[in-house]
């Protein structure tokens, strides 16, 4: 065994690759994107030649992973806790096919929204799709899960779901670490009545499903996954998971007992029991929804959970103990401000300098147009000072609500509105909208801010920028020509640097009597093969100070003693605040 420092992404992706994995596909999405990455960087999994690939989206790595499960081969498919709805479909009827080739289906939940647009909580999917989940309290068992994970799935015939969150993922701890096990190619062999969902074979399925639930059940009595740790003092007991056992163990140590829960499902009943009538006082500690709580109170136990802990956000060792400390509890050894966050200035999120979303955010606000937003780093356009958004949903909400909320007001904004979606975020889930306001015919405007990356996750290719995962030349889909098929006769493209052509372009698309796409295209500035221009300056003697270049909200400029200041640490010379200045004042090259 070596031992390894490993964040908790790391250590699923090497315990799956220890386990004998093929392939993993995925959707980048924080904070699961790293497990993917590290696979496509890792040497061993380079000469195994084990497949990884950025899909198009959840549903279709759901897909892709399962058919090579079908095929016999072991499978990864990995993505953020909303990912789980793109690929609900796929994952609810796998769990009735079951697998060949084992097939982990990870789900990184992120309380408190570090990056995301909710905090659901994935082990209702679990439980709704009758299979058994896995949750590791850290790295080291990151790891162990993974690869036992594996086992689990082709001993009882399921997929097995793996719930990380973003404490988790993105903590480190030392990982004793083995060598890789080959996992030999399993036999495919034609199985209409288990591989084929029409009802009268899911008929024949769903007690297959029961019958396999069950026996899960009598596994989480005695596994390695759920254990207990009984302390000499009995007056306190504490069942929890996740994060929470960590959290747990930093206010208590040993002082208190505890049953630990690596598999949410399903949970034992058997264990809950004799470790309930083992203590005085009974707790639940349990990020998000009281999933364990409420299997607890079904079997009749009095136990104390979110009345005293609460269902929003992430905990830590503050939030543990202060709850304990509102009860009465008497806490030994653990300072009073553990836990407690420094008092820093607030720092809220912003496009960077140069971003080329904001000449098109800007064009939209100076001409009141109201904009239906998506999921990105364009969502960064709703704040101040730019507001720009109106609503955002979910990945390629854009594009499908436009088309109903011009459908119930008509002519009266069909004239004012517009859709903006990300080319990753059109790809993923934006053209089947696309085709339904081509198809209803409502004369909708999407722009399609096309920056040649997936931004917000950390630079991934996607299909609109011709290279794969690996960085090798790739099939290049061509928007413009896509629109068009997919039935929109007005395409066009437009450089959101250029401003005036920004505004004729909205403009002139809002007029039009038909549905039509506006292309903003230019490369996000931070991609490696995008050089910065000569920063720009102000002239303070041409600066009347009437503040228009801070209606941007580019970082580079700032406002100081009446004048406009740029930043030439930050500026990139992107040249937009230059159009807006009326008196001539920035221009030129910095002192």
């Amino acid at each position: 065994m070596e031992k390894k420092l490993l964040l908790g992404d790391e250590a699923i992706a090497l315990g799956a690759i220890h386990a004998g994995l093929s392939g993993v596909y995925a959707y980048p999405g924080t904070p699961s994107t790293e497990i993917t990455e590290f696979i496509q960087t890792n040497p061993l999994a380079k000469e195994r030649g084990i497949h990884s690939h950025w899909s198009t989206n959840e549903k279709t790595a759901m897909e892709a992973a399962l058919g090579m499960s079908y095929a016999g081969k072991r499978a990864l498919v990995c993505m953020k806790h909303v990912g789980m709805n793109v690929c609900a479909d796929a994952f609810i009827n796998s769990a009735i096919t079951g697998v060949n080739g084992g097939l982990i289906v990870l789900a990184a939940d992120d309380p408190s929204m570090h990056s995301s647009q909710n905090e659901q909580d994935s082990r209702h999917y679990a439980i709704a799709a009758k299979v058994p989940m896995l949750e590791p309290s850290d790295s080291a068992e990151a790891y162990a899960f993974a690869k036992s994970a594996f086992e689990l799935s082709e001993k009882y015939d399921t997929p097995v779901l793996l719930r990380m969150c973003t404490r988790i993922a993105h903590s480190q701890c030392v990982v004793d670490v083995g060598e890789r096990e080959e996992a030999p190619l399993k036999d495919y062999v034609k199985q209409p009545s288990k591989y084929i969902m029409m009802p009268g074979y899911a008929k024949q399925r769903h007690p297959v499903v029961e019958e396999r639930t069950e026996k899960l059940r009598a596994l989480a009595e005695d596994c390695m996954y759920n254990r207990i740790e009984m302390a000499e003092n009995r007056e306190i007991g504490i069942i929890t998971s996740g994060c929470g056992y960590l959290y747990v163990k930093e206010v208590f140590g040993d002082s208190v007992s505890v049953l630990k829960i690596g598999m949410p499902n399903p949970l034992p009943e058997k264990m809950i029991r004799d470790f309930a009538a083992k203590v005085k006082k009974l707790y639940v500690i349990e990020e998000l929804d009281p999933v364990i709580e409420n299997h607890v109170k079904a079997l009749g136990i009095e136990v104390v959970g979110k009345e005293l802990f609460s269902a929003i956000g992430e905990f830590s060792q503050k939030t543990i103990r202060d709850a304990f400390l509102r009860e009465g509890v008497k806490i030994e050894g653990v300072p009073e401000a553990q836990g407690a966050a420094p008092a820093v200035p607030g720092r809220p999120p912003m496009m960077c300098s140069g971003c080329p979303h904001r000449g098109m955010y800007y064009t939209l606000v100076k001409n009141k147009i109201t904009v239906i937003g998506d999921i990105g780093c364009y969502t960064l356009g709703a704040v101040a000072p730019l507001n720009a958004l109106d609503s955002t949903l979910c990945m390629g909400a854009s594009v499908s609500g436009i088309h109903g909320f011009n459908a119930a007001r008509g002519a009266e904004t069909e004239k004012r509105t517009v859709a903006v979606i990300g080319d990753s975020t059109f790809m993923h889930s934006g053209m089947t909208g696309l085709v339904n306001i081509a198809y209803n015919a409502t004369n909708s405007t999407v722009i399609i801010l096309d920056n040649s990356i997936t931004g917000m996750t950390g630079h991934q290719q996607n299909p609109t920028t011709g290279y794969n995962i690996k960085g090798d030349p790739a099939a290049k889909v061509d928007l413009e020509a896509l629109c068009r098929a997919l039935g929109i006769n007005r395409v066009r493209v437009v450089d959101p640097y250029d401003l005036k052509a920004c505004e004729e372009a909205v403009l002139e698309e809002l007029a039009a009597e038909e549905p039509s796409v506006i292309i903003s295209r230019r490369p996000c500035v931070l991609l490696k093969y995008v050089k910065p221009k000569t920063p720009l300056r102000v002239d303070p003697d041409k600066c009347r100070g009437c503040r228009k270049c801070m209606k941007m909200g580019c970082p580079s400029i700032s406002f100081k003693e009446g004048k406009a200041r740029i930043d030439r640490t930050l500026c990139i010379g992107c040249g937009v605040c230059e159009q807006l200045c009326a008196f001539g004042a920035i221009g030129g090259k910095a002192e």
